[in-house]
């Protein structure tokens, strides 16, 4: 790849300072991937600490015909942050500062490089919290999640990023700062701009500051796993859960093949012969908080059931999580190349989505193992793949197309929460219609007619 011209790194150190460009090559390679897998060379990498800085930034890829990334901490799945077309890497890990949390109207600003964990901990300490919570909330940062629109386990009852972010202050592929929302908690003045931007992988403008809806924390909580011979007998708890009055908290699914991977990897004694688990969380005022067990236990329940368990204490309750984050982990090991979709379909048809995916990898010989935010049908579902094995790639590869075929036909869509990046940008024309493909990419040249933020990434080329 070619280097960037001297003049244009003359420029970028006075931006940013010296200290913050990097062009060595040994120094760039490090933001080139995601976890994905997937890598790339930077042409250069800067770390912005100023919401100037960024504008100046795209100024200059604007004039120079530069290409821009954003990046958080690498931990999408989709190669959404990998500069797969060359250019500057913009890593925003060092806009951390949470600028303000508002006890009074239930807010908080932030950069869009403070770590999830961080703002939770500081939200906490006022009694409340921000609902998003993916697994990776420990190193992800604000700005990931809003560029993915990544959510997590407590979305089934409080809802993804769109829902819990009231405004954002940004700068477009024009190089132009814009504000998005307001301030307060209703608000319909104009065309809903900052929805639009969530989740827009980049593509779009870099955020540089966010307004989010905080939550009181709730009085009380308590935890159920309830463990099923089948995967097909819990799909139908899950709907049967959800089609009563109390919601759960978190409604998480672990299938066979899951729980055997998470075996070795926590202290969760579970029987041979269960074949699928729910996690179950229900939190409220304490006072009612036993009535709202109650009736999820018993929506719960089914011929199926094999053991209802109620956590007893928070160790308890640490373990159960510990199993259910430590499957990424384990799938990675085991096979470190594995195909990662995190598929949705309305919770009704979860027992189609899992009878058709077992049919599946018995017909293609693809090992297949389910888990995910059940609750609102975001199944993650891994196939267990070997890329040394070119026969069994190119039946993984057909058993992925009939798998996102089966999720269409259940009313689907293709990602809940890693979204299109490089993984899914060849499928995105098979549940979105041409119009509406159109208006997309009409957009997308309004905010970036230049087509320099993180160009290739969720358009196929034809509509780019």
């Amino acid at each position: 790849m070619e280097q960037l011209p001297s003049s244009v790194i003359s420029e970028l150190c006075t931006i940013f300072g010296q200290e913050s460009v990097l062009t060595d090559p040994g120094d760039c390679l490090p933001y080139g991937y995601d976890n994905s897998r997937r890598q790339a060379m930077p042409q250069a990498v800067v770390f912005a600490t100023e919401h100037d800085q960024i504008k100046s930034l795209l100024q200059l890829c604007n004039r120079e015909g530069i290409n821009l990334v954003a990046r958080g901490r690498g931990t999408g799945t989709t190669g959404a942050t990998v500069p797969d077309l060359g250019g500057i890497v913009l890593s925003l890990e060092r806009m951390n500062r949470i600028l303000e949390i508002d006890p009074g109207n239930r807010t908080a600003r932030v950069e869009p490089g403070v770590t999830n964990q961080a703002l939770q901990q500081a939200a906490a300490e006022h009694g409340f919290f921000w609902p998003p919570d993916p697994t990776s909330s420990a190193v992800c940062t604000i700005g990931g999640n809003l560029a993915y629109n990544s959510a997590g386990p407590r979305a089934v009852k409080y809802g993804t990023p769109r829902e819990n972010t009231l405004g954002l202050r940004a700068v477009t592929g024009r190089g132009e700062e814009i504000r998005t929302g307001v301030a307060t908690s209703k608000g319909v003045v104009g065309y809903d701009l900052t929805r639009l931007l969530i989740g827009s992988e980049g593509t779009l403008g870099v955020i540089t500051q966010a307004t989010l809806r905080l939550t009181p924390l709730p009085e009380a909580k308590q935890t159920l796993r309830a463990s099923y011979q089948d995967m097909h007998t819990a799909a139908q708890a899950v709907s049967a859960i959800m089609a009563q009055a109390v919601t759960p908290c978190a409604l998480e699914f672990m299938d066979g093949a899951a729980i055997d991977m998470v075996r070795d990897f926590s202290q969760l004694e579970i029987d041979p012969k269960i074949g699928a688990l729910l996690m179950i969380e229900i939190d409220g005022p304490e006072h009612g908080l036993d009535k709202s067990v109650a009736a999820v236990a018993a929506a719960a329940r089914n011929p199926g059931l094999i053991e209802l368990h109620v956590a007893q204490t928070q160790e308890e309750i640490s373990q159960l999580w510990k199993a259910r984050r430590s499957l990424s982990p384990a799938l990675r090991k085991i096979a470190p190349k594995k195909i990662n979709e995190d598929v949705v379909v309305p919770v009704s048809r979860i027992p189609q989505l899992i009878e058709g995916l077992q049919q599946l990898s018995a017909s293609s010989g693809i090992r297949i193992v389910n888990f995910g935010h059940a609750g609102n049908g975001n199944i993650h579902v891994n196939l267990l793949t070997n890329p040394d094995d070119r026969e069994q790639m190119q039946r993984a590869h057909h058993c992925l197309d009939a798998t996102f075929d089966l999720v269409l036909s259940l009313d689907g869509t293709l990602s809940g929460e890693h979204g299109i990046g490089l993984e899914k940008r060849d499928y995105i024309e098979r549940e979105i219609d041409p119009v509406t493909m159109r208006l997309m990419t009409d957009i997308k040249r309004q905010f970036d007619p230049a087509g320099i933020l993180n160009p290739g990434k969720i358009f196929p080329a034809t509509n780019s």
